[in-house]
Protein backbone atom coordinates (compact mmCIF):
# COMPACT_ATOMS: atom_id res chain seq x y z
CA UNK A 1 0.00 0.00 0.00
CA UNK A 2 1.31 3.81 -0.52
CA UNK A 3 0.06 6.64 0.90
CA UNK A 4 0.00 10.09 -0.48
CA UNK A 5 0.19 13.14 2.96
CA UNK A 6 -0.37 16.31 1.53
CA UNK A 7 1.73 18.58 4.20
CA UNK A 8 1.64 22.10 3.74
CA UNK A 9 2.89 23.37 6.84
CA UNK A 10 -0.11 23.42 9.29
CA UNK A 11 -0.82 21.67 12.33
CA UNK A 12 -3.71 19.93 10.75
CA UNK A 13 -1.30 17.96 7.50
CA UNK A 14 1.12 17.46 10.74
CA UNK A 15 -1.86 15.14 11.93
CA UNK A 16 -2.87 14.15 8.91
CA UNK A 17 0.50 12.66 8.64
CA UNK A 18 0.77 11.10 11.88
CA UNK A 19 -2.40 9.82 10.51
CA UNK A 20 -0.91 7.73 8.12
CA UNK A 21 2.12 6.70 10.20
CA UNK A 22 -0.55 5.14 11.83
CA UNK A 23 -1.88 3.30 8.82
CA UNK A 24 1.42 2.41 7.49
CA UNK A 25 2.64 0.49 10.80
CA UNK A 26 -0.39 -1.78 11.06
CA UNK A 27 -0.04 -2.84 7.34
CA UNK A 28 3.57 -1.93 6.60
CA UNK A 29 2.12 0.80 3.60
CA UNK A 30 5.13 3.69 2.24
CA UNK A 31 3.79 7.06 3.03
CA UNK A 32 4.91 10.12 0.32
CA UNK A 33 5.23 13.77 2.58
CA UNK A 34 3.93 15.75 -0.65
CA UNK A 35 4.17 19.60 -0.36
CA UNK A 36 3.47 22.26 -3.19
CA UNK A 37 5.42 25.55 -2.96
CA UNK A 38 2.80 28.00 -5.18
CA UNK A 39 4.53 31.62 -6.38
CA UNK A 40 1.08 32.96 -6.62
CA UNK A 41 0.52 32.60 -3.22
CA UNK A 42 3.89 34.11 -2.52
CA UNK A 43 3.36 37.14 -4.55
CA UNK A 44 -0.23 37.69 -2.68
CA UNK A 45 1.37 38.13 0.30
CA UNK A 46 4.31 39.80 -0.48
CA UNK A 47 2.06 42.59 -2.53
CA UNK A 48 -0.10 42.60 1.00
CA UNK A 49 2.99 43.17 2.90
CA UNK A 50 4.40 45.80 0.74
CA UNK A 51 0.77 47.71 1.15
CA UNK A 52 1.40 47.26 4.76
CA UNK A 53 4.96 49.63 4.47
CA UNK A 54 3.16 51.82 1.57
CA UNK A 55 6.73 51.33 -0.43
CA UNK A 56 5.68 49.06 -3.37
CA UNK A 57 8.66 48.70 -4.74
CA UNK A 58 9.82 46.76 -1.58
CA UNK A 59 7.27 44.05 -3.48
CA UNK A 60 10.42 41.84 -4.79
CA UNK A 61 12.13 41.76 -2.00
CA UNK A 62 9.35 40.83 0.14
CA UNK A 63 8.54 38.20 -2.32
CA UNK A 64 11.92 36.36 -2.35
CA UNK A 65 11.41 36.73 1.83
CA UNK A 66 8.47 34.97 1.94
CA UNK A 67 9.41 32.57 -0.72
CA UNK A 68 12.68 31.32 1.31
CA UNK A 69 10.77 31.34 4.65
CA UNK A 70 7.89 29.37 3.08
CA UNK A 71 10.97 26.85 1.78
CA UNK A 72 12.89 26.54 4.86
CA UNK A 73 9.43 26.34 6.97
CA UNK A 74 8.07 23.22 4.97
CA UNK A 75 11.26 21.31 4.73
CA UNK A 76 11.54 21.78 8.58
CA UNK A 77 7.79 19.98 9.05
CA UNK A 78 8.66 17.56 6.51
CA UNK A 79 12.30 17.13 8.11
CA UNK A 80 10.81 16.32 11.65
CA UNK A 81 8.25 14.20 10.21
CA UNK A 82 10.83 12.22 8.24
CA UNK A 83 12.67 11.42 11.53
CA UNK A 84 9.55 10.51 13.79
CA UNK A 85 8.15 8.18 10.86
CA UNK A 86 11.71 6.65 10.29
CA UNK A 87 12.59 6.36 14.03
CA UNK A 88 8.78 3.97 14.30
CA UNK A 89 10.58 1.99 10.78
CA UNK A 90 8.06 4.03 8.70
CA UNK A 91 8.88 3.58 5.17
CA UNK A 92 8.52 7.24 4.12
CA UNK A 93 10.04 9.72 1.83
CA UNK A 94 9.33 13.18 0.46
CA UNK A 95 8.57 15.51 -2.67
CA UNK A 96 8.20 19.00 -2.99
CA UNK A 97 7.68 20.83 -5.67
CA UNK A 98 6.66 24.50 -7.02
CA UNK A 99 3.58 25.09 -9.13
CA UNK A 100 -0.43 25.76 -8.51
CA UNK A 101 -1.14 23.56 -5.66
CA UNK A 102 -4.49 22.45 -6.98
CA UNK A 103 -2.96 21.08 -10.45
CA UNK A 104 -0.13 19.81 -8.59
CA UNK A 105 -2.08 17.60 -5.90
CA UNK A 106 -4.17 16.65 -8.43
CA UNK A 107 -1.85 15.26 -10.72
CA UNK A 108 0.42 13.90 -7.80
CA UNK A 109 -2.55 11.98 -6.14
CA UNK A 110 -3.99 10.90 -9.68
CA UNK A 111 -1.14 9.45 -10.84
CA UNK A 112 -1.24 5.46 -9.89
CA UNK A 113 0.82 5.52 -7.76
CA UNK A 114 -1.61 5.70 -4.41
CA UNK A 115 -4.20 3.69 -2.98
CA UNK A 116 -5.13 6.40 -0.49
CA UNK A 117 -4.83 10.47 0.35
CA UNK A 118 -4.33 11.55 3.25
CA UNK A 119 -4.75 15.28 4.42
CA UNK A 120 -5.64 17.98 6.95
CA UNK A 121 -9.10 19.51 7.37
CA UNK A 122 -7.90 22.72 7.63
CA UNK A 123 -5.09 24.94 6.39
CA UNK A 124 -2.17 27.13 7.28
CA UNK A 125 -4.81 30.06 8.23
CA UNK A 126 -6.09 28.05 10.87
CA UNK A 127 -9.83 28.87 9.96
CA UNK A 128 -12.51 26.54 11.55
CA UNK A 129 -14.04 25.67 8.38
CA UNK A 130 -12.96 23.27 5.56
CA UNK A 131 -9.98 24.30 3.95
CA UNK A 132 -10.24 25.92 0.55
CA UNK A 133 -8.14 23.75 -1.12
CA UNK A 134 -9.73 20.80 0.47
CA UNK A 135 -12.60 21.84 -1.20
CA UNK A 136 -11.01 22.87 -4.55
CA UNK A 137 -9.11 19.06 -4.70
CA UNK A 138 -10.94 16.62 -3.08
CA UNK A 139 -14.03 15.96 -5.05
CA UNK A 140 -11.17 15.02 -8.37
CA UNK A 141 -8.69 13.00 -5.86
CA UNK A 142 -9.36 9.28 -8.06
CA UNK A 143 -8.03 6.87 -4.73
CA UNK A 144 -9.87 7.29 -1.26
CA UNK A 145 -9.14 10.19 0.46
CA UNK A 146 -9.03 10.30 4.35
CA UNK A 147 -9.41 13.96 5.77
CA UNK A 148 -7.64 14.54 9.81
CA UNK A 149 -9.52 16.62 12.00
Amino acid sequence: MRVLVLVDGSKWSQKAALHAFSIARGGGAKVLLFSVLDRKEVRAMAFHLSLRSENLEEMKRFEETVWNEMKKSVKDVITSLLELGRREGINCSFKIVEGSAREKILEEANSGKYDLVVMGAYGKSGKTRIGSLLEDVVGFIEPPVVIVR
